[in-house]
């Protein structure tokens, strides 16, 4: 069995950030990745970040992405990124079962462990939902972005939050009419300077409405959509019909942390974090000592957030292995504070109860 100093279970912008933060502190570092492509949703990223220059603010995501992975291949092999490698399991006395190249099969033990394995998407359930043509709002940019396919001719956007009128707005670009944007709330979740593209291409957004189904027999051909009343419940007549070919839903993320569930850390379900999260301190370790989360399988928030609490957390896990770099304190403050200034203001209330709620 290999035995590691450091791993990383993902190379998203958490898991990049965390590896480049561990390995500056002096630790040696193993990234599992399960694709082929290191980056995780960066990659799919084609617009400008906001933020501060700390989160890379005016680059786009794919772009961040090879920032971080230049930045990695400063240090070496001191940081090892293994791809196509898949964590299926993670056990007693910090043992990680490897699926690699879907065909070799192996077990790592680690002294100390970072889980940055981001989050899956959700769904909507409705009559027909299985049809060739409906996809998640990731699938429709791993498509356009990663593979340079078009998903489609014509696609309503079902959710109005920042990736729904962010991924509409790219499929226009791509040449693809967006028929409207569907939110089941009575306001739209996005920020007014992603809105306000669509406004001015005329794209409607309608707001208290949902998929009441979908219409196809062997692909999607249509679908019907209704308004909800101010308890969420369809209002009878309201239906209206769209004949479209892409069904893209964009309905939220929910943190995906099974292997730390599998390891035996507490968790909690905190609906302001967008499902069942880790408890962990503010350095980011879990109730198990040197098993650390960063990124949305603590809790879903922007990349922004989540690059921050990969350096936080690499910091702290590399400290926890005795790596301990003179100016640890002034760097842990340094992300702390970034933390707190992307979480500051009205839109942060809800992931600041969140993470009061999931604090060790």
């Amino acid at each position: 069995m290999r035995e590691v100093e450091l791993v990383i279970i993902g190379s998203g912008p958490a898991g990049l950030c965390a590896a480049v933060s561990a390995a500056s502190a002096g630790a040696s570092v193993l990234i599992l990745e399960r694709s082929f492509r290191p980056g995780g949703q960066l990659i799919k990223q084609t617009h400008m970040f906001f933020g501060s220059e700390s989160q890379y603010a005016s680059y786009r995501g794919v772009d961040i992405a090879d920032i971080l992975l230049d930045k990695i291949g400063e240090y070496g092999d001191r940081i090892e990124l293994m791809l196509n490698a898949t964590a299926v399991g993670f056990y007693d006395d910090n043992v990680i079962s490897v699926l690699k190249d879907e065909k070799e099969y192996f077990k790592i033990k680690a002294k100390s462990v970072i889980c940055a394995t981001g989050a899956f998407e959700k769904s909507l359930v409705f009559p027909n939902n299985d049809l060739p043509g409906i996809y998640g709002a990731g699938a429709v940019q791993t498509l356009m972005n990663v593979y340079g396919i078009r998903p489609g001719n014509r696609v309503l956007m079902v959710g109005a939050g920042n990736i729904g009128v962010i991924v509409s707005y790219q499929l226009m670009q791509a040449g693809i009419e967006v028929a409207a944007v569907l939110d089941a709330a009575p306001r739209i979740g996005a920020y007014l300077v992603h809105a306000s593209k669509l406004a001015r291409m005329s794209v409607p957004i309608l707001t208290s409405h949902t998929v009441k189904e979908a219409i196809g027999t062997d692909r999607l051909e249509a679908a019907v959509v209704c308004e909800l009343d101010d308890r969420f419940q369809p209002v009878p007549g309201t239906e209206k019909r769209f004949d479209v070919d892409v069904l893209c839903i964009s309905v939220g993320l929910s943190p995906l942390n099974e292997l730390l569930a599998m390891r035996g850390v507490e968790m909690k379900y905190v609906p302001q974090l967008s499902g069942s999260v880790p408890l962990r301190s503010e350095n980011c370790e879990t109730c198990i000592p040197g098993i650390f989360v960063a990124g949305d399988a603590s809790g879903i928030e922007e990349a922004s957030s989540a690059m921050a609490e990969g350096y936080l957390a690499g910091l702290c896990a590399a400290a926890k292995l005795g790596h301990v770099p003179d100016d640890f304190e002034s760097r842990r403050s340094e992300y702390l504070k970034q933390l707190e200034d992307l979480r500051s203001g009205p839109v942060g209330e809800r992931i600041r109860a969140g993470m009061k709620i999931s604090q060790l």
